[in-house]
């Protein structure tokens, strides 16, 4: 049975205009330490209805403290960890509802702000595969009008 097992990690592109909720992940994660992301997290085993949404909203709101309203899908990827694990990476558009961006889980997140498209896709501390997630978001919203 463990050979279909994954962890499943939800990323949440919390949008406002053409601005995005952005972390500075803490220096002492094991995985991107310094890099720019999506606020997001693990889906926890006690969710039963609409696993990735809950989780979405859950990490958003504590990472960062701000609320969402709408969560779509938009994308996923399969890889392998560091340390073996196999993960599944679900990356989810959330409309912005209330509050800014604050740190509240400091073992986590080093900084958090509003980010635009433009300014996310030309940072330095960004990995290629949040440029790309973010690209995957834009054209969500676009076909979404």
């Amino acid at each position: 049975m463990d050979e279909y097992a994954y962890v499943v990690n939800v990323d949440a592109a919390v949008v406002r205009g053409d601005e995005y909720v952005v972390v500075e992940r803490s220096g002492g994660e094991t995985h991107a330490a310094g890099e720019l992301a999506f606020p997001g997290g693990k889906v926890e085993p006690d969710v039963d209805a609409n696993p990735i949404e809950a989780t979405a909203r859950r990490e958003v709101r504590e990472e960062v403290g701000v609320d969402v309203g709408d969560v779509a899908y938009v994308c996923s990827n399969a890889f392998v960890a560091d340390d073996g694990t196999q993960c599944l990476n679900v990356v989810t558009r959330c409309e912005h509802e209330s509050g800014d961006p604050t740190v509240r889980e400091p073992g986590e997140v080093a900084d958090a702000f509003w980010l635009s498209h433009d300014a996310l896709l030309d940072h330095r501390d960004v990995p290629p595969y949040v440029a790309a997630y973010a690209e995957q978001v834009a054209a969500s919203r676009e076909h979404r009008q």
